[in-house]
């Protein structure tokens, strides 16, 4: 990806957050547009931990409870994506590019997307029930940090 097409794909993210904000009813303040682009200039995923000790360098008043309030709402916008790992319960900016699922490494956290959808295949499903969103992750091991496991590495996976 150029760099014109990654600042695209940020800028594009920060409106989809914003935006969804706005819908909302929520005033735009910097604290809200700086915790965008912090998502959108974010690979990974965040904890709330993090989050906070990003948002209070440049807002030192900012409480935790706001940030995870703003985290969890953002979550049932459908701007962010939450998954519990095994540090607890992180949040990321939804991938808009299209529909697809993720290999997440339990290790890194790096996301690995896979364009089969499981739900074409699933039987069953009541024709009354109308599904408006789903997820489907796969968690495991990358390829880093399975080799680094087999060869007693501890050290973490870039």
């Amino acid at each position: 990806m150029s760099k014109h097409e990654h600042a695209h794909e940020v800028q594009s993210t920060i409106d989809e957050i914003v935006g969804a904000m706005s819908s909302k009813g929520w005033r735009i303040t910097d604290q809200r547009k700086s915790l965008a682009a912090l998502f959108a200039g974010t690979d990974g995923y965040q904890s709330p931990k993090d989050v906070y000790e990003h948002m209070r360098q440049k807002y030192p008043g900012v409480s935790f409870d706001t940030v995870y309030r703003n985290l969890r709402l953002l979550s049932e916008m459908g701007v962010l994506e939450q998954i519990y790992l095994n540090d607890g319960l992180k949040f990321r900016a939804r991938c808009q590019t299209h529909h697809h699922h993720h290999l997440i490494c339990l290790r890194c956290e790096k996301t690995i997307p896979f364009e089969f959808c499981p739900m074409k295949q699933v039987p069953g499903l009541p024709d009354d029930f109308q599904i408006v969103n789903h997820r489907f992750e796969v968690l495991g091991y990358c390829g880093d940090c399975s080799q680094a496991a087999e060869s007693g590495s501890e050290e973490s996976a870039d």
